[in-house]
């Protein structure tokens, strides 16, 4: 490449972090002040592209964008003062599934509003053309972008610095309680940056039109490059922000420039679990201070007698399940155990272990591959193939997890976002292995299993065991060893607990487990995609995990089934299913909150 070459993907590299800057910028100044993880961020930036779009046509595009970002913070400060004005004391889990619930909410509205096909938005009046640098033309309009990021971080550099509300906003990123102790009105403090925080996702997906189309995807991933750019930088540190930005969308301009178009995805999140492991609070940022407490601290309760008898008929039903004439609730009953057993891992790790994972499905997604490439490529058995799916969940759980257990908090739980991401874009790239977004499809059982009666009872007796040892392993040794090293790791230690090769055999056992769960969907569904790698599918299952409750052993299978069954009947009954599910999680949020406090 020549030095020209490298000049034009320098800038544009520069002109992609401005645009995600604007992004990061907001998410990291809402999780300074009010310590929420907001993953609706990345639906606020979609809904200023839509708008924009729609916008554009009617008044034009400069003045689109300032209305469009004025709309979005108006939303943002609706958000705030009707929802996360209830929940600030929450756990970080019931905080981060409230603001999922308002993506898949969002998301709807914008497919119902403007339909599913992309939008392309216009070219910028006056910017349209381009300019020769080194030899080679470069868009106008991307260097307005280059100059606008270093104009946004001065003008927030001073508002913080220079200004009484931004010293005000400082003093509650350092120190919220004592600024609430000294009068300050964090009510309006918090609804004050949060809007503020929207605004820049509306400013950046108004100004990202000429750039890119507005489609229904843009939400999760550009929520992901946001969260990689905000971690990096520092949870909370603008200045963080503004050079991670910059390192990530120089890193991606120059993987495209190489001709590693497809390391693009891996790459940014390469980056982030780099600088996670070396640094763990980031490049600017801070140690964490004092974490809420969580439902994790009450002690797992055995299960009682009456638990005892439910389960015991409820295994009764499911062996009789096969017997009824309609073959419909068999599918669906093997996909409620698959998710039980997933759900059942995940609360393993949070539950005893109290280790929230944004990242479960990264296990489920691997053992689901191995499983299908095993089975499509080296030709071998059904039971050989699911072994290879536990093994693969097994060994990427104990590579992911010794790093992660180096971190607490919300930084272990984005770590985990990390890798999992990672693994997501792999699957997801390299299309001579895993298909790429088409997946892997022809993954169906041997002849002995081909009926739906005969996989159905071999995923019962599967799952049944495997969540059984799970509830045992709670009860074990190594179950209150892991719970005291998350309620209290000195201690564990001075006893002579090693905390981290707990915590570390924590995530291999419940990855194992995963892997298993992963594989057996591959098979009930005769196909695998990147799909259940998905951010989503962790969600899900932390979805599971809440519905059916963190403190109870049975929790996790309970919330599965119904899970399952709701999205179920959701999505064959109610035309925008997904904002259906959207406002039943916020409903068990504010519910499970509210007993809860």
């Amino acid at each position: 490449m020549t030095s020209s070459a490298v000049l034009l993907q320098f800038l544009n590299g520069l002109a992609g972090a401005s645009s995600l800057f604007l992004v990061a910028a907001g998410l990291s100044l809402i999780f300074g002040v009010t310590r929420i993880v907001n993953f609706a961020h990345g639906s606020l930036y979609m809904l200023g592209m839509y708008l924009a779009v729609w916008l554009s046509g009617r008044i034009g595009f400069w003045a689109a964008v300032p209305v469009a970002t004025l709309a979005v913070a108006a939303l943002g400060a609706c958000i705030e003062v009707l929802l996360l004005r209830r929940i600030y004391r929450a756990p970080e889990l019931l905080q981060l599934l409230a603001t999922f619930a308002l993506v898949l909410i969002v998301r709807d509205f914008a497919l119902w509003a403007w339909g599913p096909e992309d939008l392309l938005g216009p070219r910028a009046p006056g910017l349209a053309g381009a300019v020769e640098i080194a030899g080679g033309a470069f868009p106008q309009y991307d260097l307005l972008l280059i100059l606008l990021g270093p104009m946004v971080f001065a003008a927030l550099h001073l508002f913080l610095t220079r200004t009484r509300w931004g010293i005000l906003i400082r003093a509650a990123t350092q120190d919220r309680e004592m600024a609430g102790a000294l009068g300050v009105n964090q009510r309006w403090l918090f609804t004050a940056v949060f809007t503020l925080g929207t605004a820049l996702a509306g400013l950046g997906g108004a100004l990202a039109i000429p750039r890119e189309p507005a489609s229904l995807g843009i939400d999760l991933a550009l929520i992901s490059d946001a969260f990689v750019v905000v971690v990096v930088g520092g949870l909370g540190s603008i200045p963080g922000a503004f050079i991670a930005a910059i390192l990530i969308g120089v890193t991606k301009a120059f993987c495209i420039g190489f001709g590693y178009s497809k390391l693009t995805l891996v790459a940014e999140f390469v980056v982030m679990a780099t600088v996670l492991v070396v640094r763990p609070w980031g490049l600017l940022g801070r140690p964490q201070g004092v974490v809420r407490g969580t439902w994790t601290e009450v002690p797992l309760a055995r299960i009682s007698k009456r638990g005892v008898v439910a389960i015991g008929l409820l295994v009764l039903l499911l062996a009789a399940l096969p017997s009824l004439p309609d073959q419909y609730p068999l599918v669906l009953a093997t996909e409620m155990l698959v998710f039980a057993l997933f759900a059942a891992s995940l609360h393993l790790l949070m539950g005893a272990g109290g280790m929230a994972s944004f990242g479960h499905a990264a296990y489920f997604g691997i053992g689901a591959y191995a499983a299908a490439l095993v089975f499509l490529k080296l030709h071998w058995s059904t039971g050989s193939s699911l072994f290879a799916g536990w093994a693969a969940g097994a060994l990427a759980a104990a590579i992911f997890g010794w790093f992660c257990v180096r971190l607490s908090g919300v930084y272990l739980a984005m770590l985990t976002l990390a890798f999992a991401q990672i693994a997501w874009s792999i699957a997801f790239q390299w299309d001579e292995v895993t298909g790429g977004s088409n997946g892997l499809v022809g993954v169906w059982p041997d002849s002995w299993l081909a009926s739906r009666a005969a996989y159905y009872y071999l995923v019962l007796i599967l799952c049944g065991y495997a969540i059984f040892v799970l509830w045992r392993m709670a009860h074990t040794p190594f179950g209150y060893a892991l719970r005291a090293s998350r309620d209290s790791p000195l201690r564990a230690s001075a006893i002579g607990i090693d905390v981290r090769a707990t915590q570390w055999l924590a995530f291999i056992l419940t990855g194992s487990a995963a892997g298993v769960a992963g594989a057996l969907f591959a098979f009930s569904k005769g196909s695998i995609s990147p799909e259940t790698l998905s951010v989503q599918r962790s969600v899900d299952g932390l979805v599971m995990v809440l519905l059916g409750g963190v403190h109870t052993l049975t929790g996790p299978v309970w919330g599965a089934a119904g899970f399952t069954w709701l999205q179920d009947v959701m999505a064959r009954s109610v035309e925008y299913w997904r904002a259906a599910i959207g406002a039943a999680i916020l409903l068990l949020v504010l519910t499970r909150w509210r007993l809860s406090a």
